[in-house]
């Protein structure tokens, strides 16, 4: 069992960087992908971002890649997200996510992650 908290949001100007952190509870942190998904009003949950386990491997979304930066430390069971270049169109509730492991849909693919934390808003002003 694993238990995400999310911090970090807030309001921002567009232009503006905001770092969201994660921290997760469980001995066995350092063996889950861990990613970033955020979900706008009316919109379904996207994927933002994903780290593989020993944080070799990362992945993003198009719409962020050259801006948001995903890093985990699992001596100190974190997870972050450093977002910078803001723009309103990233306005969202953005969520916390472990996966034991993935399949088809991988670590992009929201139904492979086991756990999710509350969310935290992040709202950018134009």
């Amino acid at each position: 069992q694993v238990q995400l908290v999310e911090s970090g949001g807030g309001l921002v100007q567009a232009g503006g960087s905001l770092r969201l952190s994660c921290a997760a509870s469980g001995r066995t942190f350092r063996s889950y992908t861990m990613g970033w998904f955020r979900q706008a009003p009316g919109k379904e949950r996207e994927f933002v971002a994903a780290i593989s386990w020993s944080g070799d491997s990362t992945y993003y979304a198009d719409s962020v890649k050259g801006r948001f930066t995903i890093s985990r430390d699992n001596a100190k069971n974190t997870e972050h997200l450093q977002m910078n270049s803001l723009k309103p169109e990233d306005t969202a509730v953005y969520y916390c996510a472990a996966a034991i492991s993935y399949g088809v849909e991988g670590p992009m693919g929201s139904n492979e992650y086991d756990y999710w934390g509350q969310g935290t808003q992040v709202t950018v002003s134009s």
